[in-house]
C-alpha cells in the first residue's frame, strides 16, 4: 500500500477544514454524515464523531471534509485530526465501504431556487455540503473535471456556473427566461445529487488556490503579505464573504498597493457582472475598509472573473 500522506487545506468557510490524502478513499461517490448514525459504512466517520467538536464529515475522492462545532478553532486540533486520520489510513482503516454500483440507492436530497441581486443568476441550495471549496466554471471545457456542471452546461442557456459549499449559482444567457427555465436545471441538480454521483472530481482545481494570495503566480503564502493586505483580507472575510455568500456569490481578495493604497478583489458568481455590483463595493466594502483602516485604503476596485 502506498504511503500516506495528508495536507490540511482551509476553506472558505472557518468552519469546514479539509485534509487532503494522495490516495482515493471513494469511487466516483461523494458522501456525506451528520452523526454517528449516519456513518454506519463509513469506519473513518465513525471514529471522527467520538471527537467532541465534530459536526459534520464529508468524504469524497481524496479527501476527508469536516465541519466542526464553535467549541475550538481549527488552528488547536487540526494537526491532532490530521495524525488520527492518517494513522487509521496507514493501518489499513477503509475510509467508506461502498456498495456495489448496481445497488445504489437514492439519496433524498432537498434543492430549492432563490433569486439573487443578479437578474441573470439563480441560487440552487441543497440541504447538504456540495464542495468544501469554491469553483467557478465558465465553459464545459472548464468543467471536465466537474461532472455536475457538465450536466448543467448541457443546457443551452446555461452560460456559467459557479460552487460553494451547500449551493450553485447559475449564469443564464438573457435569451432566456428563469420563469421557464428553474425548474429543469433544479430538476437536473437534484436527480445528480440523489443518484450518489461526484459534484467534481480529485483534479477539479478550487478558485482560491488560483488567486487567493494576490500574487501573479498565486503561489505566495498567506503569511508572506503585508500587514494591511492580511487585515483586508480578515475583514472581507468576517465580515463581506457571508453577506455575498447568501447571495449566490463571492468575494476574493487580488492585491493591495501600499503606494496608492488601492485594494483589488475579485467578483464571482452571482456578484460578477451584477448590475448592483458596483454600489455594493463603494458604498459597502470601500466604505467598510476605509473606516476600519483609515489612512490605509483610499479606493477598492473590482474585478469581474
Amino acid at each position: 500500500m502506498d504511503e500516506i500522506t495528508l495536507k490540511i487545506e482551509p476553506t472558505n468557510n472557518p468552519a469546514i477544514i479539509k485534509f487532503e490524502t494522495n490516495v482515493f478513499l471513494t469511487e466516483h461517490r461523494s458522501y456525506e454524515f451528520k452523526n454517528i448514525d449516519e456513518a454506519k459504512n463509513s469506519p473513518l466517520a465513525q471514529q471522527l464523531f467520538y471527537l467532541p467538536f465534530v459536526k459534520t464529515v464529508f468524504i469524497s475522492g481524496n479527501f476527508i471534509g469536516i465541519e466542526r462545532y464553535n467549541i475550538v478553532a481549527w488552528e488547536d486540533v487540526q494537526d491532532e485530526v490530521a495524525n488520527q486520520i492518517g494513522e487509521y489510513l496507514s493501518s489499513g482503516g477503509k475510509a467508506v465501504i461502498e456498495e456495489a454500483v448496481g445497488n445504489t440507492k437514492k439519496v433524498p436530497v432537498t434543492v430549492y431556487a432563490e433569486s439573487t441581486p443578479n437578474p441573470s443568476v439563480m441560487k440552487f441550495v441543497a440541504n447538504k455540503l456540495l464542495v468544501a471549496q469554491a469553483y467557478e466554471f465558465k465553459n464545459i471545457d472548464d468543467a471536465r473535471f466537474a461532472p455536475l456542471a457538465k450536466v448543467l452546461f448541457d443546457f443551452s442557456f446555461v452560460k456559467e456556473v459557479f460552487m460553494d459549499e451547500n449551493y450553485i449559482s447559475v449564469t443564464k444567457y438573457e435569451i432566456a427566461d428563469w420563469n421557464e427555465i428553474t425548474m429543469p436545471v433544479r430538476e437536473a441538480i437534484t436527480e445528480h445529487l440523489a443518484d450518489g454521483k461526484e459534484v467534481v472530481t480529485k483534479d477539479a482545481v478550487p478558485i482560491t488556490s488560483a488567486k487567493a494570495t494576490g500574487s501573479d503566480e498565486g503561489n505566495a503564502s498567506y503569511e508572506n503579505l503585508s500587514d494591511t493586505s492580511q487585515q483586508i483580507i480578515a475583514i472581507l472575510d468576517e465580515y463581506v464573504k457571508p453577506a455575498v455568500a447568501s447571495d449566490g456569490g463571492n468575494i476574493m481578495f487580488e492585491s493591495y498597493d501600499e503606494s496608492s493604497k488601492v485594494v483589488k478583489v475579485i467578483l464571482q458568481g452571482a456578484c460578477s457582472g451584477c448590475p448592483s455590483s458596483t454600489f455594493t463595493l463603494k458604498n459597502g466594502i470601500e466604505t467598510m475598509l476605509k473606516n476600519m483602516l483609515h489612512d490605509k485604503v483610499n479606493e477598492v476596485v473590482a474585478i469581474n472573473a
